[in-house]
């Protein structure tokens, strides 16, 4: 094997074996195939990445396919939604595809298959064809219409076409082995009767296609060269290929299935059926809810397409499923932050800091970076004054020698300020905190090149000047589970484990610039972590959803 190859995932090994063994390149082609029955989630980040860079890396075009087959879950504004989620992810597909545009081929290749003696109508109950189905030890029993004269089949299967017969009433099944080994071979459905329109093709079908059916014959109809899967498709392989066997194709080339293993993530539930009932019941706001793992969700709470990349790429294509701690995927996502995001002060839990000896009605100008890893960024202004915010966790009356924030009678640096030093307290009647008295060397402030600015303190704080502060709102956002495997339990309801304080509302002081930046932008609260100014923001009511901290104290809170 040569270094080139040990670096390929195994996908990459099968292309390459094939291209070995003389299949064209210009052959080769990918599909991304979602069913438009929800918004795209974190594990297919995992699968979008996947085909599309193998397009990329192979030069080759990759479809975008909806797999439309069932109208009663599928809608437009979702089809929207997933063009949306893999644009801003930075991707491109070549053909936009939908597989509702090969009704008629499929319908006409059922007929093929009903005269070759591979398909016939069954007039039971679903409940009665589940029942004979047997067991993986147990072979199932023939339905009492398998037999059905071929003639007999086309007419009745043109009649539930033409809609002449009830939902429930007939059903298109394969006739393969009702004792095959894998129960997906037992004379699987291929068509169903649903008097129900569809959002692309209106009422011009009362009949829709299966799954199984529709997938391999959309495939080869695209002539897709590589169709990959999760793994819990991977049974579905072996009638992948006999549907694509039987209907005798006269030219092109027949796709090959091969499986990968799915993105699990700790603390995640990606079910769409699961992620709609938490919509339902209103524990979320809707699909682009910040707690929630779909692509939407995460691009409202700032995160950012290479941060998903990059998490994509580092999770890797294996063959066995394994569940990724959601740590890692938030780690990519503080790393990319940390290079673009700009800089600002915010003080979400505040209280009032009195510097007595600074002027009386005095305000000067400050400078910040607005990003100390890019040296072109700038800097940005800050105004500073006698009363200033600071967060109440960042002070302590007694403390410690592990306290490097403010106490009575030791020193800290304000960033990019002075140093100050804590001198008295201002209490209610209740004996809480509300003003804290210090005072300030004149002579230290930060970057003016005296003796008393080079003077090291073990503390630095941020601040917000009270009379230029900006009052905002703050979404502080965790994990919507507390449980690693919240649905692991099939007895028990995935939503006992939902964690209470999944979303925290905060009133909180920014520094007034930002009320300069658009929606969309993600910042750094220094000290405190990312934010990202939300849609719903009007310049009198500034909404920021936090992304993530500066680190990982998920671990620490529940240790």
């Amino acid at each position: 094997m040569s270094k080139e190859q040990k670096g390929l995932n195994f996908i990459e090994h099968i292309i390459e074996e094939d291209l070995k063994n003389g299949f064209d390149p210009k052959n080769i082609r990918f599909r991304f195939p979602p069913e438009p029955n929800g918004f795209l989630h974190i594990g297919h980040v995992k699968a979008i990445c996947l085909n599309f860079n193998l397009g990329k890396k192979y030069k080759a075009p990759v479809n975008l396919r909806f797999d439309d087959t069932n109208p009663t879950k599928e809608k437009q504004n979702y089809v929207e939604g997933i063009k949306k989620d893999i644009q801003w992810l930075g991707f491109q597909w070549d053909k936009e595809c939908y597989a509702s545009d090969y009704f008629q081929q499929l319908y006409e290749w059922a007929l093929q298959l009903i005269d070759q003696g591979d398909a016939y109508v069954d007039s039971q109950s679903s409940e009665t064809i589940a029942a004979q189905k047997g067991t993986p030890t147990q072979p199932g029993e023939n339905s009492p219409f398998r037999d059905r004269p071929a003639a007999e089949n086309r007419a009745l299967f043109e009649a539930m076409a033409a809609g002449k017969h009830q939902a429930g009433t007939h059903v298109l099944r394969a006739k393969i082995d009702m004792a095959a080994p894998n129960m997906l071979l037992r004379d699987p459905v291929m068509y169903r009767i649903l008097h129900e329109p569809h959002h692309r093709t209106g009422d011009a079908w009362c009949i829709y296609p299966m799954y199984d059916w529709t997938h391999g014959e959309s495939d080869y109809i695209e002539q897709v060269s590589h169709s990959l899967c999760t793994l819990e498709f991977k049974p579905h392989r072996e009638l992948y290929e006999w549907f694509l066997t039987r209907i005798n194709p006269s030219e092109g080339l027949l796709p090959k299935q091969r499986e990968f293993a799915r993105l699990n993530l700790s603390y995640t539930v990606t079910s769409k059926r699961k992620l709609k009932l938490l919509i339902d019941k209103g524990v979320v706001s809707g699909w682009d809810d910040p707690r929630m793992p779909t692509i939407a969700g995460m691009r409202r709470r700032g995160y950012t397409p290479q941060a998903l990349q990059n998490f994509a790429d580092a999770a890797g294509v294996a063959k066995r499923d394994n569940v990724i701690d959601v740590s890692m995927l938030e780690f990519h996502v503080r790393e990319h932050l940390n290079q673009i995001a700009p800089r600002a002060f915010a003080v979400v839990n505040p209280v009032k800091l009195i510097i007595d000896n600074y002027p009386e009605g005095e305000t000067e100008t400050l400078t910040g970076e607005i990003n100390p890893e890019d040296p072109n960024a700038g800097t940005r202004e800050l105004p500073f004054s006698k009363t200033l915010y600071i967060e109440r966790e960042d002070f302590k009356e007694e403390a410690n020698r592990k306290f490097f924030r403010l106490t009575l009678g030791k020193e800290v640096r304000l960033k990019h300020a002075y140093i100050i030093k804590g001198e008295a307290v201002e209490k209610d009647a209740n004996g809480n905190i509300t003003a804290i008295h210090c005072t300030y060397d004149s002579k230290s402030k930060s970057g003016s090149g005296t003796e008393e600015s080079m003077r090291k303190v073990k503390g630095t704080l941020h601040w917000v000047s009270a009379e230029h502060a900006l009052p905002i709102t703050v979404n502080a956002y965790d994990r919507l589970f507390q449980d690693p495997a919240p649905d692991k339990d099939k007895a028990q309801d995935f939503m006992d484990h939902l964690n209470p304080n999944s979303l925290v509302v905060q009133k909180a002081f920014g520094e007034p610039s930002l009320a300069t930046i658009k929606a969309g932008t993600t910042l750094q609260f220094q000290r405190l972590g990312y934010f990202r100014l939300d849609e719903s923001s009007t310049p009198e009511k500034l909404v920021f959803n936090k992304t993530v901290g500066l680190r990982d104290n998920w671990q620490k809170k529940n240790a």
